[in-house]
């Protein structure tokens, strides 16, 4: 199961009112639980857990409570949110802007994405995600600072669409 499969399974509990999935394919196995008290609100942004680990030894992955998103000044005019769009996390993890400690960012202030266009990395359990642009347009703000961690549905970018 790769990581665009996880990524529709996680919007798919969200718009249900299926409580929990779990899905075990070899020595992979995902879960992905709503919280129980939103179980019944419809049409909510339930925030759900993604936990991946060996099928012998589960794991649940916690949000961390302590995350706070950090901002980091834009070289032109702050811009409004009505002309913007959110580029948000998929999972909970850490935050990465680079691909490796010594290359440059992935994208910055003032750089053109398109549609597929990786803009960041996200670890979890030791797993490095290729997070995409779903959006084309011009990167305006960058929301979290390198090697923080985030959470599910966290603002991360805030994107022009062109």
């Amino acid at each position: 199961m790769d990581f665009k499969q996880i990524q529709e399974l996680i919007k798919m509990v969200n718009k249900s009112n299926i409580g929990e999935v779990t899905i075990e394919q070899k020595d992979f196995k995902v879960t992905v639980k709503q919280k129980e008290d939103h179980i019944t609100q419809v049409m909510s942004s339930t925030p759900v857990a993604v936990t991946q680990a060996p099928t012998a030894v589960p794991q649940t992955v916690a949000p961390l409570a302590t995350s706070q998103p950090a901002t980091e000044k834009p070289k032109s005019a702050e811009p409004t949110s009505s002309n913007t769009i959110t580029i948000k996390s998929p999972m909970i993890g850490t935050f990465y802007r680079k691909s490796a400690p010594d290359k440059p960012n992935l994208v910055d202030v003032g750089s053109e994405i398109t549609s597929g266009t990786v803009v960041c990395i996200i670890e979890a359990m030791k797993l490095f995600n290729e997070i995409e642009s779903e959006v084309k347009g011009r990167i305006v703000k960058v929301l979290v600072d390198d090697a923080s961690p985030v959470e599910y549905d966290q603002p991360l970018f805030l994107v022009e669409p062109a």
